[in-house]
């Protein structure tokens, strides 16, 4: 049975094939980037591009049939035309990402001291679904960076120690893997599981480099979390 968001997704999806099949022309995406800046005359359009009225006509076309571009008539000569750019279609270009809901997320790295916790602490910050973070091979200690980078950034890290991932992880959470070493030898997850390749900072051992992991963490978990919506965990039974 296809659903009406499963209809409005696959209808987003033929607009995006067929719109990036028009723009895989040099000469169409041009015509876009000159549209960009306001409505053109065919014969503006032509002369700017050095091509024949007829091969613009085809073009233009192309465009049409992908929605990318409407004509309008000049309220001042009937005869002419106005070619335009319809914006519209350019908000189904971005990837379709899938609806979720989880009783909460978890972000996973090696050692539980530094990506996992700042990816927690993030979280936090950008949406209601519980968070937790576990670590593969916990280490001893918070790393002292990672709690500087998070202050520096207005957020706060509330975990005292690093935790293990077979003490944290529940059957529904969904799991953000922050460490490619973890992403790779992860046994296989029953739950959504998602992986962001960040660049380990303790490596580095500087200010800068935790901040730029923070960065790169805080602009993934804005997008994740705009998409993941809190579900009751399921009654265990007794």
């Amino acid at each position: 049975m296809v659903t009406q968001s499963n209809a409005t997704s696959e209808r987003a999806g033929e607009l995006r094939v067929r719109a990036f099949a028009a723009l895989g022309d040099p000469i169409r995406l041009r015509v876009v980037d000159l549209l960009a800046g306001g409505d053109l005359s065919p014969d503006h359009l032509a002369s700017a591009l050095g091509i024949s009225g007829n091969l613009l006509a085809h073009h233009l076309k192309v465009l049409a049939e992908a929605s990318i571009i409407t004509r309008t008539e000049s309220q001042n000569d009937r005869r002419r035309t106005y070619v335009q750019l319809d914006r519209r279609v350019f908000d189904h270009l971005h990837p379709i990402h899938v609806e979720l809901s989880a009783p909460r997320v978890v972000f996973v790295c090696t050692h539980n001291s530094a990506r996992s916790v700042l990816a927690e602490a993030a979280w936090r910050t950008k949406s209601d679904v519980p968070s937790a973070s576990a670590g593969t091979h916990p280490a001893e200690r918070i790393n002292p960076r990672a709690r500087s980078a998070a202050k520096r950034a207005g957020l706060v890290i509330h975990k005292e120690t690093p935790q293990s991932i077979e003490d944290v992880l529940r059957p529904e959470d969904i799991v953000v893997s922050v460490c490619d070493a973890v992403n790779e030898h992860l046994p296989i997850l029953h739950q959504p599981h998602f992986h962001w390749s960040i660049p380990d900072p303790s490596g580095v051992d500087t200010d800068a480099a935790f901040d730029d992991a923070l960065d790169a963490i805080a602009d993934r978990t804005a997008e994740l979390a705009s998409r993941v919506s809190f579900q009751q965990p399921k009654r265990r039974a007794l």
